[in-house]
Parts: structure tokens; C-alpha cells; sequence
């Protein structure tokens, strides 16, 4: 019997591992499995058991509860902490690693618990939550309303945060749960300064974080890497406020903590950089800068993995993202270790196995284990993979995915781009078919070798399917990145956004025009979200080939945005020169000063606690167009924020697709063409 295609309720059998944890003993692993539930309107996750040496269930789910995560292995392999969400309360459990016993709970908080991390001694617990004043939000029991709470005063640039909310009156700290004290919790450094990427040293006595907490972090966005002993009490700064620096991670001897770092966090776009730092002088020593890749993968919460003196790490390349090593006491390159058209997410390791979540174009979210040995120098080398879950076999048993086709189009300067082709699902030899033109967001993010539901959605529904990694994508050198910097930017001068990015991605429709039998050039669409929504506005502003538009979460004006976003500086770091200087160049290169030349009918998405481009966007470019009399939908999604189409609610989402494939139906579906 022939499969279907993909429809929007199949976002329910979308089923994501995370988050793998091995135990130091090397005999399990725990991780999370992330279920969409439709008839809910939520999100269940639950955490799973593997034993890679049991012969009788080696995989199964280890506890029961559907809000459940960051499960986290005890020193001593017996016992796992996790957090089990009820409402706005996070409580904190440490439960039988045998599966038998009661599970305990050792504290609860008000709050969301974003990190947990166990002592090397066992005696404490360590979590990362924002902290609320009851002066302001009231109490848990009797929280205040809106009418009731004081008038906020905010007095720094960045103050709130797409998908959180208030920032600066609910700091994100560092709190410790002491296991010997019946788990009292207490804040681990005062203050109203956001504190994230906790990890203990080897012997428990101290715990290393990263923290803005100078004068000026809104404005230049660095911060550093500090040391707080829990023996006395004394703070100390690592680092030297010149760079951003993220996820640190302690050595086994306790002698060296390996981050990520960005250089000129003011001056985007930048690779993020692997650095071990000497904890006794705070030297810094960059082990990444020869890769030319970025080295934290977008949207990663993983640290550098130390596996003896070797670290291990994601690398974004090409539409895929793999995992490199490399020696943080030699001088020598760091070295592929798991590569291949894939993209990997999260990671943990044993002394002889590393376990993985790896997904593919056709395939989810899954766990990996990959068998290794230690060369003499350290490293690590692969001898054998396995998959040791297979949620994508239920996705499979009833749907027929598209497997994208890579191609390079030559853009307008003979720069060569990477792109992909889907065509429709069944696609008959000599008919042609819509096409719809998909544009990534960021801009420094890329398209790759993953699942991508609304890819796998248009093409089941007869569009083919197009998308690219333009000037300006992550993938590729910082140089590629970097290029779509203003003109008028002292440093790294470039075409500015709608321009050779613009170029490129009218280069990847044109190759296909040329070379794809099945594409219909009369019925071409174009779409995207965030900068992919910048783009799309701002290529039917400069082109007339296309039909149809979708224009998502887009950021339609760069003046207006750079005082109105949660991001506030974010344009001007590829400006170069303020709005306040100057704000024609951002008019410039903003798609509602061409609003007068857009004649495609376009379809408006955007969510109304969207902080990251806030919903004047929409409102700009949608009323600028109906006062032009031309035509024109705006859907304002409630309850949702920028990251609707990727964790938006279940029901919201399938609304969200039905609606984008329905415009693009009533659009481009007429006149069909053969050859």
C-alpha cells in the first residue's frame, strides 16, 4: 500500500530524544524523549533508561511522569536527580538507579529550573532558575496581577527576553541544594546579575559560571567566566571582560576550564571559539581558530566535553554539524570525529563509548552510540556506530518522506551556493509544479541534513520545495558569514542584508528554473521567518517573478526594530554606525521602504509576544500595504512568541501549517502546466 505524505496532524508523531547523560561508572545512560501531544495542547517528556550491557531490556522508560527532565547521574552511578515541573513549580527528585525505591524529593522552587549539576562529593546540587521579587511579582500563594504590582524601572538596554518575559527584575542565579541538610536551598552569589553555565570543580569545593557584572554588559555584551569556592565564600573573576564567554566546563584534574567564546560580541556575526583557561592565571588559549567553523552549535546548550585531555565538540559545516575533538595540550588541529550528512545535537561519553542524538533529512531525532578507542595521542577513534532507538520506524510505517537533492548555484558574482531540492511528493514525469522558495531566519543560522517537518509538508501537498544557505549563513567561513555587513562598517565591510544574500538565494530559484524539469515558473512562491521573513518581504519588494508570499515573524523595519526588539543593539552590530547617527542606513536596507513596489500577494504570520521582532513589524508592512489597496492577510497568533512554528503549542502549530499551505493552494495552484 502506497504511504501518504506528511499532513499538518502528523506534528504529533514528531518524536525528539535529548539530552543523553552517561553514568561514570559507563553503564547507563539516561536521556529525554519530547513528545507533541495534539489532544493536550502540549508537550510531554519523559525520561528514558538505557543499559548498553543487559541483554533482557536494555532500553526503557525509567520513570513515570510527563514533565519531567535534566536527568542527571549521581558521582557514585547510583541515583539520578531530575526535575519534574507542576504549573510554575519545579521540583527537584533523586531517584534509584535500579528503578527500585521511592523517589525522593530534595527541593522545590518557584520557578523554572534551566540547569542542574550534582557535586563530585555528593553533597550538593546545583540549579539555575530566575529568581522573582515578591515585592514585585507578589508570592507563589498570592501573586500580584498586573493592576496591582509597582511600576517597573529599568535602567538597562536588554531587559527582557523573547519566550521568558522581565529579565532584569527576575535575574537568573545560582542556587544550592545541600543533600546533608535535608536540602536547604540557598542563592549561591547575591545580586542582580544573570548567572548561567554552572560546573563544579573535581573535589566539589568550587563551582565555575559565566556572568556579565560590570558596568556597560548591555552595551558591550561581554562577560566572564568566574570562581565561587564554596569554602570561604570569595568570588573570583577568571577572565578579563573583553569577550562573551559561554558553557565552561572543569578538567578532571581541576586545573583547567575549556568554554566557548565569542570575541567581539558588539560586532556580530562571530564564530563562537573553543579555549581552555589556566585557572591558576587565567590565561586563555584558543584551540578552534584554524577550523574557520563555528564551534558552539546554534541554539546548543552543550559544553566542551572533556574526555582526559581531549575535548570534544559540535561544528557547524555545510548543512551538517558533526563532532570534532581536539588536544588541549598540543598545538595540533582539531580533528573530525563523527561526520557525515547529519546533524548532531547533544552528546556524552563514557571511557569507551561516546552516546549522541543524530537526525537526518528523512530521520528524527534519535539515540547513537559510537564505539571508540584512545590513541596515543589522546584522541579518540571511532571503530563502530549503532542506533539504539528507532522512533522514526512509527513515522515511517505510515508516511513517505521526500529525501532533498543538494545542489550549487552560482550566484550573480560566480560565488557557488549551497542548496537543496524537494520535488513533490509523486511527482509525474513531464508536469510541472509550484514551487515555493523557503528562506532560513538568523541570518547567521543554516539549512541542512534534518528533518524539517514544513519542508516534508509542502512537498506531500504537490509544492516542490527550495531553500539555501546565502551569504550570511552559518556553515561556512566567518568571511561567508560576515559578508552581509553594512558597507559603511570600519571593519569587515559588506554588501549589507539585500544584497549578496538577496543575490543568492534568486540564484538558487534561477538554477532550478534551469535545470529542474518538474519547477513551474509561473507559479513560484516565496517564504520565511525572522530574517527568512526579512527576506521574503524584501525579495517580493525587488523581484516580480513570484506569485505568492508568506512573510513570518519578519523583521520588516531595522529603524524601528533596534529600539523595540528584546535584542536591542543587534542590527547596529551589522550597521556598523548607530540609528542615532544615522538612521537612513537602516531605512535602507528595510523592506518597508520598498513597500510601494510590492505587488505579490502576501500572507502576514506573526505571534503577539513575539519580543524579538515585536508585532509592529507585522503591523508596518500590513498597513503600509492596505493603504496601497494591495492584497494582503495578517494572522496574529495569541499566547505565542517568536519560536511558534518550532515549540509553538501543538494546536497553533497544525493551525499555522494548514493556513500556509492553504495561501499557497488558492495561489499557486491554478494553470497547471505540462510539457
Amino acid at each position: 500500500m502506497e504511504k501518504r505524505g506528511f499532513e499538518p496532524e502528523d506534528i504529533e508523531l514528531l518524536r525528539k530524544a535529548a539530552d543523553p547523560q552517561v553514568s561514570a561508572d559507563g553503564q547507563k545512560v539516561v536521556f529525554n524523549v519530547v513528545d507533541p501531544r495534539l489532544k493536550e495542547n502540549r508537550y510531554a517528556s519523559t525520561i528514558w533508561l538505557y543499559q548498553p550491557y543487559l541483554i533482557d531490556r536494555p532500553l526503557r522508560q525509567l520513570l513515570e511522569g510527563e514533565n519531567l527532565s535534566l536527568a542527571r547521574w549521581s558521582p557514585d552511578s547510583k541515583s539520578v536527580a531530575f526535575v519534574e515541573s507542576e504549573g510554575k513549580v519545579s521540583n527537584v527528585f533523586i531517584y534509584p538507579a535500579d528503578g527500585f525505591g521511592e523517589r525522593i524529593k530534595v527541593a522545590s522552587f518557584a520557578g523554572k529550573i534551566t540547569e542542574l549539576v550534582w557535586s563530585a562529593n555528593s553533597k550538593n546540587l546545583a540549579f539555575v532558575a530566575r529568581e522573582t521579587d515578591p515585592l514585585q511579582y507578589g508570592t507563589q500563594e498570592n501573586p500580584l496581577d498586573d493592576k496591582a504590582m509597582p511600576a517597573r524601572k529599568v535602567t538597562e538596554l536588554r531587559y527582557r527576553l523573547n519566550g521568558v518575559g522581565w529579565t532584569f527584575d527576575r535575574p537568573s542565579k545560582i542556587f544550592l541544594i545541600d543533600l546533608k541538610k535535608g536540602g536547604r536551598v540557598s542563592t549561591l552569589v547575591e545580586g542582580s546579575y544573570d548567572a548561567s553555565g554552572i560546573s563544579f570543580s573535581p573535589d566539589g569545593s568550587k563551582i565555575c559560571f559565566v556572568s556579565a557584572r560590570h558596568e556597560g554588559r548591555d552595551i558591550d555584551l561581554c562577560n566572564d567566566v568566574w570562581i565561587f569556592s564554596l569554602i570561604d565564600g570569595v568570588l573570583t573573576r577568571l577572565t578579563t571582560t573583553d569577550r562573551a564567554f559561554a558553557l565552561p566546563s572543569w578538567s578532571f584534574d581541576g586545573e583547567r576550564i575549556a568554554c566557548f567564546y565569542n570575541p567581539t560580541p558588539a560586532s556580530s556575526p562571530r564564530h563562537l571559539q573553543v579555549a581552555v583557561i589556566d585557572v591558576d592565571t587565567g590565561l586563555v588559549k584558543t584551540l578552534s581558530s584554524e577550523l574557520d567553523r563555528n564551534c558552539s552549535p546554534f541554539g546548543s546548550s552543550r559544553p566542551p566535553l572533556w574526555r582526559g585531555d581531549t575535548l570534544i565538540f559540535g561544528v557547524e559545516d555545510h548543512g551538517n554539524i558533526s563532532l570534532y575533538q581536539v588536544s588541549a595540550v598540543s598545538d595540533e588541529p582539531p580533528q573530525l570525529l563523527l561526520g557525515g550528512n547529519r546533524w548532531i545535537s547533544d552528546w556524552t561519553a563514557s571511557k569507551d563509548a561516546l552516546y549522541f542524538i543524530s537526525t537526518s533529512s528523512v530521520t528524527l531525532e534519535e539515540l547513537h552510540m559510537a564505539e571508540f578507542q584512545v590513541t596515543d595521542s589522546g584522541l579518540l577513534e571511532v571503530s563502530s556506530e549503532s542506533k539504539i532507538t528507532d522512533f522514526t520506524a512509527d513515522l515511517l510505517g505510515e508516511i513517505d518522506l521526500v529525501v532533498p537533492q543538494e545542489f550549487y548555484a552560482r550566484s550573480k558574482d560566480g560565488t557557488e551556493v549551497q542548496c537543496w531540492a524537494m520535488p513533490p511528493k509523486g511527482a509525474v514525469p513531464g508536469e510541472r509544479y509550484p514551487v515555493v522558495l523557503n528562506v532560513h531566519g538568523g541570518p547567521f543560522t543554516q539549512y541542512g541534513n534534518h528533518l524539517f517537518d514544513e519542508f516534508q509538508l509542502q512537498s506531500a501537498r504537490g509544492f516542490g520545495v527550495l531553500y539555501c544557505n546565502p551569504r550570511g549563513s552559518l556553515g561556512y567561513s566567518e568571511a561567508w558569514g560576515r559578508s552581509i555587513r553594512w558597507p559603511e562598517c570600519e571593519e569587515d565591510p559588506g554588501s549589507g542584508w539585500g544584497g549578496v544574500d538577496f543575490e543568492d538565494v534568486m540564484a538558487c530559484v534561477e538554477h532550478a528554473l534551469e535545470n529542474f524539469s518538474w519547477v513551474d515558473k509561473d507559479r513560484l512562491g516565496v517564504a520565511g521567518g525572522s530574517y527568512g521573513g526579512y527576506m521574503t518581504s524584501w525579495v517580493i519588494g525587488h523581484s516580480s517573478i513570484f506569485k505568492a508570499a508568506c512573510s513570518e515573524r519578519a523583521c520588516n523595519n531595522l529603524l524601528t526594530m533596534e529600539h523595540s526588539a528584546d535584542i536591542a543593539g543587534f542590527i547596529k552590530s551589522y550597521v556598523g554606525v548607530s540609528y542615532l547617527d544615522d538612521p537612513s542606513l537602516y531605512l535602507r536596507n528595510s523592506p518597508v521602504s520598498y513597500i510601494k513596489e510590492i505587488e505579490t500577494p502576501l500572507l502576514i504570520v506573526h505571534s503577539e509576544e513575539d519580543l524579538r521582532c515585536p508585532i509592529n513589524q507585522a503591523e508596518e508592512l500590513f498597513v503600509g500595504l492596505k493603504l496601497l489597496g494591495r492584497s494582503v492577510e495578517m494572522v496574529r497568533f495569541p499566547g505565542e512568541n517568536h519560536e511558534l512554528s518550532r515549540s509553538g503549542s501543538p494546536k497553533h502549530r497544525v493551525e499555522r501549517a494548514k493556513l500556509f499551505l492553504g495561501w499557497f493552494e488558492d495561489r499557486l495552484n491554478q494553470d497547471k502546466q505540462t510539457l
